[in-house]
């Protein structure tokens, strides 16, 4: 089995290889097939090529690269072009009868390289490519009912998205420039990408999956936008229904839970040494969060009450991200400017003040800063004093605007919370 059928400088098979390369191109057109024709039975419709015909295909292509060894490289050309004029000849016949569209078509196409790139060796790309088309062909309808919500508001700042990441973006000049050398403008563009998208990708989550599901899943997703405002929007509710005040805190401290997986986020993605630091700190946060939410959770799931969708907005927060990218760079500066005449006591006190307003701001200015102007243990308690204070200001917010009820919840919940957060400081500067 380990005798080689192919064995040039470029391209080496061996038997034992071939065999298990055929397995899987035969696999790969079976799964696609078999969608295709599911599809076709449930529709009604007539469909040129089911499983049988895109194992064929898929073995075209397994076939017609090892031909392109073992013979001539022209005979793979060949092939494909023989290939194209039957798919062609089958779609020209079925827009003949009305039916225009060419999805089986395209994945007949695809079936075909896919066949030669397992038989080249690339097993794992083939067979990620086939999840991302057996994917893309189950999701029709789901795909069509998401296109027919979508407002032409939503369509434009999803096109102002795309077109602010990757034509803008990336003609940033990347070069450190400013007060003490520390403001990048391709990384504040980064900064507000990131923020922008992540409003982006929250408002959409909520507007297809939250309200349906509940108070809880709503915090959760509009924590991806911001956990201010879902503390704000569910502590005014919670004055309209006291009775499911419980629901509401829920959704507060689930929303806080998402702020915590922002901050590792963050940190992950500006400073691996740092978060590698903070990891069991932020940890004990999170388990502390989480734990408190299942807790009111599972106790009132049964409370009944009204929708806890909450006030989209605009989909696409351009000058907010912007106006984020600003603070982040003035963070920056102020950061560096406490360090450089207070040292470490003056950017924690910083680092508080900054958790006051936003946390996301102060966790990316000090990682991008951790390990080189200031210190990995400085930056890891800067850090987790800007959640706490953070968490402070919405703990401020509940028992402001909300109900009683949801006030004795709050405490609560955002006591253990605090109460995490003193236990990962302590962890970062005695440990």
């Amino acid at each position: 089995m380990n005798e080689y059928i192919i064995n040039l400088p470029a391209f080496q098979l061996t038997q034992q290889d071939f065999f298990i390369r055929l397995l899987v191109t035969i696999g790969i057109g079976f799964l696609i097939g078999l969608e295709r024709e599911h599809a076709a039975m449930t529709n009604n419709e007539k469909s040129f090529a089911g499983i049988r015909t895109f194992v064929f295909v898929v073995l075209l292509g397994f076939i017609a690269a090892l031909l392109y060894y073992l013979l001539a490289p022209w005979i793979y050309g060949v092939v494909f072009f023989a290939a194209v004029i039957f798919i062609g000849v089958s779609y020209w016949i079925t827009a003949s009868n009305g039916d225009i569209g060419g999805t089986t078509e395209f994945s007949a196409l695809l079936a075909f390289f896919l066949g030669s790139l397992a038989f080249l060796g690339f097993v794992e790309l083939s067979l990620a490519i086939t999840v991302i088309v057996l994917v893309m062909l189950s999701a029709k309808l789901k795909l069509k009912a998401i296109i027919g919500k979508i407002t032409q508001e939503e369509l434009y700042d999803l096109i102002r998205f795309v077109v602010a990441a990757l034509l803008i973006l990336p003609f940033l000049p990347d070069k450190a420039m400013g007060p003490y050398q520390v403001i990048n403008p391709r990384e504040i563009g980064w900064v507000v990408i990131l923020t922008s998208g992540l409003g982006l990708l929250g408002y959409l989550l909520i507007k297809f999956l939250g309200a349906s599901k509940g108070i809880l899943l709503t915090g959760i997703l509009g924590g991806l936008v911001s956990s201010t405002l879902i503390t704000w929007v569910f502590a005014k509710r919670s004055r309209e229904t006291p009775e499911i005040s419980a629901n509401y805190a829920t959704g507060v401290l689930a929303a806080s839970t998402i702020m915590v997986i922002r901050v590792m986020l963050w940190v992950t993605i500006f400073n691996g040494a740092l978060a590698r630091s903070l990891y069991l700190p932020l940890g004990i946060m999170l388990l502390a969060a989480a734990g408190i939410t299942l807790y009111f959770f599972m106790r009132h799931k049964d409370g009944k009450g009204k929708d806890g969708s909450v006030p989209l907005g605009k989909p696409l927060n351009l000058q907010g991200a912007l106006i984020f990218g600003l603070l982040f760079m003035v963070v920056l500066v102020l950061i560096s400017y406490t360090n450089a005449y207070f040292g470490a006591s003056g950017i924690l006190v910083s680092s508080s003040l900054a958790g006051l307003a936003d946390v996301d701001a102060i966790t990316i200015s000090i990682s991008k800063l951790a390990g080189a102007a200031v210190e990995l243990q400085t930056a890891g308690t800067a850090v987790l004093l800007a959640a706490i204070c953070n968490t402070l200001v919405k703990f401020s917010i509940a028992l402001w605007a909300g109900s009683r009820e949801m006030r004795r919840f709050v405490l609560i919940g955002y006591g253990v919370i605090f109460l995490a957060g003193l236990v990962g400081v302590g962890l970062v500067n005695w440990v």
